[in-house]
């Protein structure tokens, strides 16, 4: 067995694991594994300039890719100021490790031990308790192999998630005969079997019988990499498609039965037609208040079956007639199998031509004068110019909103944002991971302006990385999303939601060493992204708009989804 330092078997682990890049920001505890990593010529480290954003980045390049995210920090603030960014990937189920500095468990000076409030010292195990699949804190180096191999089939396996490992700063010096393990050993960690053939029958059976059916598709339909089975579902039963925000691009949105995304700020189209379905198929979905807006009026006259690979989200909002506890390629395969055999040709012409009718009646609220500077315009003219394969980030806030309305999603992994946790400043720095992840492909964050302050400095990140970026902030001068809820629910009682005109975006880049281009004209913005997708630095672009542009449809929390027009 070889002979070296927890530092040294830490990176040999991760390097067992095919970790390629580590996001982080080195400090005091940490340091014996960043001297390590000096040496090391088969892992990438990437500068962060903030913790939290190196969390963001882990998830960014997490979800673009499907492989698993790394970041690292010192201990104390280092570790605390990860912790938004793990919850953030906690709600959203993505899987990232979180690698810890730890002040020493024992040394020559007792003050130096865990649990003394000795400098930088905090209890991360505990804090991150609530927002990881698991976390650990090796107390001999033997241990460390073990341990990263058991974090990477947790963060991997059953609903993926993120995983921190806190490292004391003895443990990464001390030395010893390390044994290296691929195999997981995890006492009581068992993942969902094989789908229950009898429930798959009756969902099959239930599908068979439905005339106005529809499948909602969650985010746990890319996670399982199962579009390609949607699509196949939607095909055989001539059944419309919506997704859940996280659930953008699981399902091509330029497909004729695509509904676009449902909820708060869906799709209109979707809000009405989920009402008139009488059998409701949802995969990989936690039915979230942003997408059912009220849970009592949900549906309401459907049978709902509902795959999911995490039994605690079963009938945790939603009571469902059906429900299949298992990965969703998997069963999606088997019902599909057993859904065709019953399935008579022919079936489903009313209901699609009801389809077509919503879409045509609805859709006029989702376009605009293309000549325009508003989101709608300007979001439909950058779709033209992306590849379909191009990836689009968004920060949070109406910029986000108008993002999941009027930018058509066209393959999994090319949407990401942040969902469950809603955190402002997320859209850039996973951009910057993404584009690690996929070097290849134009990445793209659609911003706000008070997002985009909030994670800005990674412009130095980007630049000093070598990592293009192209950011458009979508320049309003407030604090657009709540000066819009001040505006409709508070009669326009605005408070602290003034930005003003500072920063100068243009002057920031180009402070940065980035490329800086105001826009204000549609012509203008075409010209600029044609640029900055040909650029070979991170480019940011300031497009001033109107600060009184909502983002419509709006259903007020509380309220149910809409059943005709005059609802929205």
């Amino acid at each position: 067995m070889p002979k070296m330092s927890g530092a040294q078997a830490l990176l040999e682990s991760l390097e067992q694991q095919k970790v390629d890049t580590i996001f982080g920001i080195l400090g005091g505890a940490i340091l014996p594994v960043y001297d390590a990593l000096s040496n090391n010529k088969k892992i990438r480290h990437i500068l962060a300039r903030h913790e939290q954003c190196a969390a963001h980045e882990a998830e960014g390049y997490a979800r673009a890719s499907g492989r698993v995210g790394v970041c690292m920090a010192t201990s104390g603030p280092g570790a605390t100021n990860l912790v938004t960014g793990i919850a953030n990937a906690y709600m959203d189920s993505s899987p990232i490790i979180a690698l810890t500095g730890q002040i020493p468990t024992c040394g020559v000076n007792s003050s130096y031990m865990i649990g003394r409030d000795a400098f930088q010292e905090a209890d991360i195990l505990g804090i991150t308790t609530a927002i990881t699949k698991y976390n650990y804190q090796p107390q001999t180096v033997m241990e460390i192999p073990q341990m990263v191999t058991n974090a990477f089939y947790i963060a991997t396996t059953g609903r993926p998630g993120p995983v921190l490992i806190d490292l004391p700063k003895n443990v990464q010096l001390n030395i010893a005969e390390i044994k290296f393990t691929n195999k997981p050993n995890i006492r009581s960690y068992k993942l969902p079997q094989s789908p229950n053939p009898i429930k798959i029958n009756q969902a099959a059976e239930l599908l068979t019988k439905s005339q106005r059916p529809i499948i909602l598709a969650g985010g746990g339909v890319i996670t399982a990499g199962a579009s390609d089975e949607i699509v196949q579902m939607s095909d055989l039963l001539m059944a419309p498609v919506t997704t859940t925000f996280m659930g953008k691009g699981a399902f091509p949105e330029n497909h004729p039965l695509s509904l676009g995304s449902i909820g708060m700020h869906g799709n209109p189209t979707a809000n009405r037609l989920i009402s008139e379905a009488d059998v409701l198929l949802a995969v990989g979905t936690r039915f979230s208040d942003r997408a059912t807006t009220n849970l009592d009026t949900f549906a309401q006259d459907a049978k709902k079956i509902q795959i999911d690979i995490d039994a605690a989200e079963i009938n945790k909002n939603i009571e469902v007639d059906i429900s299949l506890i298992a990965d969703a390629k998997e069963t999606l395969k088997m019902l599909l199998a057993a859904t065709s055999k019953k399935l008579q040709k022919g079936e489903g012409k009313t209901w699609t031509k009801r389809v077509k009718e919503a879409k045509e009646q609805l859709s006029p609220m989702l376009k605009d004068n293309p000549r325009d500077m508003t989101p709608k315009a300007l979001l439909s003219e950058l779709r033209k110019l992306l590849p379909q394969n191009g990836i689009i980030t968004t920060e949070v806030g109406q910029n986000q909103m108008w993002s999941a309305l009027y930018l058509q999603a066209l393959q999994p992994r090319t949407f990401i944002s942040s969902g469950g946790l809603g955190t402002m400043g997320f859209g850039f720095p996973a951009a910057i991971g993404a584009k690690v992840a996929c070097p290849n492909r134009p990445v793209v964050d659609i911003a706000g302006d008070g997002s985009f302050i909030m994670s800005e400095q990674e412009l130095a990140c980007s630049i000093t990385e070598d990592i293009p970026v192209i950011v458009i902030v979508l320049n309003n001068s407030v604090l657009g999303m709540v000066a819009q809820w001040q505006r409709t629910l508070y009669d326009r009682r605005y408070s602290a939601i003034n930005l003003g005109k500072t920063p100068d975006f243009v002057k920031l880049a180009e402070a940065y060493g980035a490329q800086g281009i105001r826009t204000e004209s549609i012509d203008k913005f075409k010209k600029a992204i044609k640029t900055a997708i040909n650029s070979k630095i991170t480019t940011v672009i300031d497009v001033p708009i109107n600060p009184e542009i909502d983002v419509v449809p709006f259903v007020p929390p509380g309220y149910g989804l809409p059943q005709q027009r005059g609802d929205y």
